[in-house]
């Protein structure tokens, strides 16, 4: 090997190994410190881009989710503007049958048309109930259940004040124009439209636990691109620090080896 004063071949190696190590030594630093394996768009280019692609989309997740739970908050508010409408029902065919009773005078049945009066009212009033400022009813919904749009779930309308029996209640003059039949046919559509909200809440219901699902399996995902796994960037960070320590002293002993060409001119 020839002596040389000008060029150190030796050290000039050491000090690129040197700089090699440093800074993988920070990379793993930065992972470790962030959490994240991308720190700069040139760790991972094309990893980066399906990361915001996952995110996004578990963003967007978790909003439909909210949006289905309000959706299943509003059927929730109709159902019990329906099963107080029931009950309404129910004691408009007991005014009926209390009515029809030969012992009672005129005066109890205009007592019992007081009441049925307030009933209509009542009836036309639930009718008009709002959620957020939405009808409740005679308005048809569709509520989106996934993050893309592509899957939705139609709320039928259930138009209270519009059914036949509905009608024919609040718009007797009293319980005399009233007939039993026409009670058992409110009593029918309510039912129906319970019957329908019940099935729609069923259905928001998985859609939202599908939902739920799938942003957690796309947060799962993103984490297996960008999330550092420690154990494994620790035991880098072990091997980089010592690279670097290392090669420190390797870069001091060939910087040293060019003393001894000054040996021979002594």
């Amino acid at each position: 090997m020839s002596v040389v004063i000008n060029s150190n071949h030796a050290a000039t190696v050491a000090s690129n190994n040197l700089a090699s190590s440093s800074s993988n030594l920070q990379k793993s630093l930065n992972r470790l410190s962030s959490g994240s394996k991308i720190v700069n768009p040139s760790d991972d280019a094309g990893g980066l881009g399906v990361s915001m692609r996952l995110s996004a989309a578990a963003r967007r997740s978790g909003a439909a989710s909210v949006n289905v739970a309000n959706s299943v908050s509003f059927l929730q508010t109709q159902e019990g503007a329906m099963k107080v409408t029931a009950k309404v029902l129910e004691r408009v065919g007991e005014l009926k049958v209390l009515s029809e009773d030969p012992t009672k005078s005129a005066t109890d049945v205009a007592n019992y048309d007081a009441e049925f009066t307030q009933l209509q009212a009542q009836i036309t009033s639930l009718a008009a109930e709002k959620f957020n400022d939405i009808a409740l009813f005679n308005n048809a919904l569709t509520a989106q259940v996934s993050e893309d749009g592509t899957q939705t779930v139609a709320l039928s309308a259930k138009d209270l004040a519009g059914d036949a029996g509905i009608t024919a209640i609040t718009g007797a003059a009293n319980l005399g124009a009233l007939t039993i039949a026409n009670i058992k046919s409110a009593t029918d559509g309510v039912a129906t439209f319970r019957a329908t909200n019940g099935a729609e809440q069923s259905r928001l219901g998985f859609a939202a636990e599908v939902l739920t699902t799938n942003k957690a399996n796309l947060e799962a995902a993103n984490s297996r691109i960008v999330d550092v796994d420690v154990a494994e960037e620790s035991t880098q960070l072990a091997r980089w620090n010592t690279l670097v320590q290392a090669g420190t002293a390797m870069l001091s002993q060939a910087n040293q080896s060019s003393q001894t060409a000054l040996k021979l001119l002594q």
